[in-house]
């Protein structure tokens, strides 16, 4: 008998739909927070970007960094893509015109949303890997230590206002030729023997020779052209800053960020409309209405922090 009354378990899909919902909210959050950092970098007018800058290395500072961006970050990413990449392919979209084989019901707003949510998918797929790759691998700050002090260090576009800014915001500038000379005057040194016991005077001259060397590794990352320096700065918050405002330097980075901050903020606040009704927590009309003209006013308010950041680091907090 006690067969008979057991429920029956959890179909799969059920489980990985529920779990792709709960990771989409923890990224609405995430996104919220994210935008909101990189609006520091230019909203504050006169400020420099300061907010932004200490935000980062708020968050660089955190113990267990990589676990954090792991747990938080990476697993719920993999679980939303996953499903997220499962429904782009099994999904059916209807608000199209079709041959009068399959249903076309363009008139209702909600297939509308269903299927730019599924657009905006791809957009976000090739979107967000493209920018974690750039920003977290390619153009990642080196760093390298000099007498206890941790500097990090930024390929940039050298333009006037690099020199300006560098007064203000606490770090040096380095042109290829600069980098070369260091390196040369580093090799015409030499080198400090190595001894089983070394005096003190030559344990520092050797100390000293090992950090001018990682020194030169971390300014020589990256091959420059002539017009490409390294801004070397104390705080990475700084160095983030430097390589943000570097970026939305070029009008083809804008137009490809622009984009991608207005499909993931429509992906994501449209998401949350139907969170709220999957979970149970919106059920009337009235509340659905309700929610979805709060969602769209959060989604505004959070799509032009991001398109700040974007359109405003640069021309008109960072350029001079």
């Amino acid at each position: 008998m006690a067969d008979f009354y057991r429920a029956p378990p959890l179909p799969r899909a059920f489980i990985w739909r529920r779990a792709h919902s709960l990771t989409g909210l923890w990224l609405v959050l995430f996104l919220i927070e994210h935008l909101f950092t990189n609006s520091q970098a230019a909203l504050f007018f006169g400020e420099d970007g300061r907010g932004f800058v200490s935000a980062v290395n708020f968050l660089k500072n955190l113990p267990y960094l990589p676990v954090i961006e792991m747990v938080l970050l990476g697993i719920p990413f993999l679980i939303h893509g996953l499903w997220g990449i499962q429904l782009l392919f099994t999904a059916k979209y209807n608000s199209f015109q079709t041959d009068g084989t399959t249903a076309a019901l363009s008139q209702y707003s909600r297939n509308q949303a269903y299927t730019w949510q599924r657009i905006t998918s791809w957009i976000l797929l090739i979107g967000i890997l493209a920018h974690v790759i750039h920003m977290r691998f390619i153009e990642y700050p080196t760093s390298a230590q000099v007498d206890g002090q941790q500097f990090y260090m930024s390929r940039v576009e050298g333009d006037n206002g690099l020199y300006t800014l560098s007064k203000r915001l606490n770090f040096e500038v380095y042109t290829p030729q600069h980098i070369q000379e260091i390196k040369q005057k580093n090799l015409a040194t030499p080198p400090v023997k190595v001894q089983k016991e070394l005096k003190p005077e030559e344990l520092i001259a050797a100390q000293k020779q090992q950090q001018e060397k990682d020194w030169i590794i971390a300014l020589e990352k990256w091959p420059l052209n002539e017009n490409q320096l390294v801004a070397v700065s104390p705080s990475f918050g700084v160095a983030e800053l430097l390589l943000v405002r570097d970026t939305f330097k070029s009008p083809t980075m804008i137009f490809l960020y622009t984009g991608l901050v207005l499909a993931t903020c429509f992906h994501a606040f449209n998401g949350l409309w139907t969170f709220m009704i999957t979970w149970g927590i919106t059920l009337t009309a009235r509340s659905q209405r309700l929610m979805r003209a709060s969602a769209t006013a959060i989604m505004v308010v959070v799509t032009f922090s991001g398109l700040a950041a974007i359109w405003g680091t640069y021309w008109l907090n960072l350029k001079n």
